[in-house]
């Protein structure tokens, strides 16, 4: 598995509990993009509308060679690819539960890109601090190791 891009600040503003992996349904030119490495999923959100999950908000930069003829929408809403069961039980995770979908990574699986999903619970602002405070000791921690051993 090849990670493409990842949303950095989902770790940071969730509890992620569990991982998901969804296809997506892109056009030729989105999938020409993003083998070039020309997509962002730092503002991206995902959605529940009509029994069915989208991406919304992921930007996909058009290549300078897109096609004369088809005009790209660079933050078009993306349908998520699950199985029916699957998305049943996500829907009642994020509606009876209070969990949120967040977009991970997109990532190529067999040659597809593939969207890693979490199910998560949102942190407070208590819960970033200590995450940031964990975070500058396990990297002072490893200053002092590495001068300890000169």
């Amino acid at each position: 598995m090849s990670t493409i891009t990842e949303n950095r600040k989902a770790g940071f503003n969730y509890f992620i509990e569990e991982r998901i992996e969804a296809g997506l349904a892109l056009e030729g030119w989105e999938v020409k993009a993003i083998r070039a490495g020309r997509v962002q999923i730092q503002e991206a959100y995902v959605i529940v509308r009509r029994a069915e999950i989208f991406l919304i908000g992921a930007h996909i930069t058009p290549l300078i060679t897109a096609s004369t003829h088809v005009k790209p929408d660079v933050t078009r809403n993306r349908k998520l690819l699950l199985h029916a069961a699957e998305i049943a039980r996500l829907i009642g995770k994020v509606e009876r539960a209070g969990y949120s979908l967040v977009p991970l990574d997109l990532h190529y699986t067999r040659g597809r890109v593939k969207l890693a999903l979490g199910l998560a619970k949102g942190k407070k602002q208590f819960d970033k601090r200590a995450t940031e405070r964990e975070k500058d000791w396990q990297r002072e921690r490893s200053r002092l190791m590495k001068n300890g051993n000169r």
